[in-house]
């Protein structure tokens, strides 16, 4: 009987990696999103994200964040223990929403997530900035065994479930506004991770835009995300 159930446990896993992999195949083609050397950095705190995203910002969307629309981008990290006996352990799962806005007022672009944000003043520094993600904390000290190796995951997705019903309608059936990455996934071994640098000291905000300093936590210089 528990030969029966190993063996059934088994089957289902490379079945359910195998149809994973042929979506994974089929989405690649037609991927607005890319992710790009992500790494785990070892700190006091536990591990960091790092990565770089491309990101293929779309005339449609362009346009829709110009009049105002805002769009939300969630990031989704998860970490999985390999177990051989039955389904994957999943260890971790952490997800972060980046508000992009448009301010005609000011004619300031805006990135927002949590209590923190920047203004820029080109759409291009926007997206450099939200394509660049560091220092992110996704795994807590003590979490993981230094001899185990873990399965690691990243994606980044246009969240329409977070804009209103009136665009979420139209755009679910639109392909212009289904922009997302495919998971990437790597192993990981705490045991080989580099530990993470820590951030040059900041110059001052410049006059009319910056970033707002969150308490207990430092400010992303130009170009990152933490």
């Amino acid at each position: 009987m528990a030969f029966t159930m190993l063996f059934c446990a088994k089957l289902f896993r490379y079945f359910y990696r195998t149809l994973a992999f042929l979506v994974a195949a089929q989405g690649a083609l037609a991927m607005d999103i890319s992710v790009r050397e992500p790494q785990l950095l070892g700190n006091d705190e536990g591990y960091a994200l790092v990565a770089d995203f491309n990101i293929n910002f779309n005339s449609r969307l362009e346009e829709a964040l110009n009049k105002g629309v805002v769009l939300y981008f969630t990031l989704d990290f998860e970490l999985h223990k390999s177990r051989w006996y039955w389904l994957d352990e999943q260890v971790a799962r952490k997800s972060r929403t980046f508000q992009f806005s448009y301010h005609a007022l000011t004619r300031q672009y805006r990135l927002s997530t949590g209590a923190l944000h920047q203004t820029f003043a080109s759409q291009e520094d926007a997206l450099r900035t939200l394509s660049r993600v560091r220092n992110w904390q996704v795994i807590e000290k003590g979490a993981l065994k230094p001899e185990q190796t873990y399965l690691a995951g990243l994606r980044m997705y246009l969240d329409l479930a977070k804009m209103p019903k009136t665009f979420q309608v139209g755009a679910l059936s639109n392909k212009d506004w289904n922009l997302s990455s495919d998971w990437h996934r790597w192993r990981f071994a705490p045991a080989e991770a580099t530990p993470a640098v820590s951030p040059a000291p900041l110059p001052p905000a410049s006059e009319g835009g910056g970033s707002v300093p969150v308490s207990g936590t430092s400010q992303p210089a130009a170009g990152e995300v933490k």
